[in-house]
């Protein structure tokens, strides 16, 4: 009788174990990110002109954020992405190579991101995660020795096209602290700093592959004999990695070259179908620059076509249930490549072109299908992270908010989003406030005003600054408390206070 009482409790007991493991076990998450996808150059955001059947029929069964924001280009994007902190805290305001005019009007970008600055792979780490970068970096220079002497006279420079001699260095223990190994990845696939692929060949944008044709001349790729598209090698070692690592917590942080220029057509055959299709009247895709945006349109079609291969393997080996997938992009259209005439602005410009970017979250029995109106940012993604994996002791800066609530359908208290660009690239240097359905910005030189509403005039066509003096008059305090709480910088010459 007593042995079967002790059986019985070590049933039980062996049970409750089991229960709370299950109960404890990490979500794998996927974070992939495209570089230069615009708003509504997807189907499941309007798009009747490009063609992303998968992703659509996914964004059916995901959350999708219609007001889903980065910063204007990717550097400072990548860095707020990484770090969750806001662009004043790294002094990433721009790409340095696309920065104008002088050091008075400006606070010219680091190009790499110091290394106080933790990165999200480093807490994952520590609680079991495996994780792997594949992709663009650009968040480190090629030259963060000449990074010292901050703030800078000038913007940085960047080597030439197909010049290898900055490799040796980066390939040093001093320098690859600032690569994905360096800042908690277990592998890295590609990242260095290049902001595009074509760098590899001495011709970039004019050569016949630009990199996205194999060879790709990345020192940060092992070349393969099949390789072929630079979009499916990446994926291919996403899923080999996933497949190595299935049964641990694993992270994977895709983020694809493409379709960043230069447009390089992924198959001559789909490039000739883009070519007579008929123009989308309600984008404006299709109507103007078609070589180049119809070549544009096959590599979306074939970030598609990756993206479902990761889906599929995840479904053949039962992990949709356990893994968080996020889809998004690192900033708006090229107004070289697309057009969209729903937003202002494109890529640069701090203008919804420039700064929405498409979003869904997937997580299959997890996350409610649906679509969300909570406007998101690019430094939301880091906390959400640590909240997936349950880190509760993190200590660092985190300007983000977890949205895990979001995706619950749990209360989610409203918020203020801000930016700040203290450097010149399509517009001035400025602060960006939105709250609620306004947006205002605020010029950092002159001291200009401009104010939206989003909600009436998505397109920003008509500054309400004289007629909603009110609402201008509390956002503009908002944003400049914001500033000087925050120390903010802003460039030597700006006539304002803070």
């Amino acid at each position: 009788m007593v042995k079967n009482i002790k059986i019985k409790i070590v049933f039980l007991l062996t049970n409750f174990v089991l229960g709370a493991c299950a109960q404890e076990k990490k979500p794998n998450i996927i974070f992939i990110m495209a570089d230069d996808l615009g708003w509504q150059d997807v189907g499941f955001m309007g798009s009747q002109w490009f063609e992303t059947p998968n992703l659509d029929a996914l964004a059916k069964e995901s959350m999708v954020f219609t007001d889903a924001y980065m910063y204007p280009t990717c550097s400072p994007s990548r860095t707020a992405l990484l770090t969750g902190k806001q662009s004043f805290r790294t002094g990433v305001y721009n790409v340095p190579v696309l920065e104008k005019g002088d050091a008075e009007h400006n606070i010219f970008s680091r190009w790499t991101v110091d290394l106080e600055h933790i990165m999200y792979a480093q807490p994952l780490k520590e609680v079991g995660y495996t994780s792997i970068h594949l992709g663009k970096w650009h968040v480190v220079g090629p030259n963060p020795k000449e990074e010292t002497n901050y703030p800078f006279d000038k913007p940085l420079k960047q080597p030439d096209n197909g010049r290898l001699d900055w490799l040796t260095d980066h390939q040093s223990t001093e320098i690859q602290q600032y690569y994905p190994t360096g800042k908690g990845f277990d592998e890295n696939v590609g990242g260095t700093w290049w902001g595009d692929p074509a760098r590899g060949y001495k011709k970039g944008y004019k050569a016949e592959s630009g990199g996205y044709k194999a060879p790709f001349k990345n020192p940060f790729i092992e070349d393969k004999k099949e390789d072929e598209w630079l979009t499916d090698r990446l994926t291919d070692d996403a899923i080999d990695f996933i497949k190595k690592n299935k049964n641990e917590p694993f992270f994977v942080n895709l983020h694809y070259y493409a379709p960043h220029r230069p447009t390089v057509p992924r198959s001559n055959e789909q490039y000739q179908k883009f070519l007579n299709k008929t123009p989308d009247t309600f984008t404006g895709q299709g109507e103007k620059r078609l070589e180049e945006i119809a070549g544009y349109a096959t590599m979306i079609a074939s970030i598609d076509e990756n993206v479902k291969r990761i889906f599929d393997y995840l479904d053949e080996q039962g992990l949709r249930e356990n893994t968080i997938v996020i889809f998004t992009s690192d900033n708006g259209f090229n107004g070289l490549q697309s057009n969209t005439n729903s937003l202002r602005g494109a890529k640069g410009t701090i203008y919804e072109g420039g700064i929405r970017v498409p979003a869904f979250v997937n997580w299959k029995g997890k996350v409610k299908a649906g679509i969300s109106e909570t406007p998101i940012c690019g430094m939301d993604y880091f906390p959400t992270f640590l909240d997936l994996a349950n880190i509760k002791n993190y200590n660092g800066v985190l300007d983000g908010t977890s949205i895990l609530p979001v995706l619950k359908n749990d209360s989610f208290k409203e918020r203020v989003l801000f930016w700040h660009l203290a450097s010149t690239y399509k517009n001035p240097p400025c602060s960006i406030i939105r709250k609620g359905d306004w947006k205002l910005i605020q010029f950092l030189n002159d001291g200009k005003l401009e104010l939206y509403n989003l909600k009436d005039d998505l397109k920003e066509t008509e500054n309400l600054v004289s007629e909603e003096k009110e609402v201008t008059k509390e956002l503009l305090l908002e944003l400049t408390s914001w500033r000087k709480d925050n120390k903010v910088p802003i460039p030597p010459a700006s006539v304002l206070e803070f």
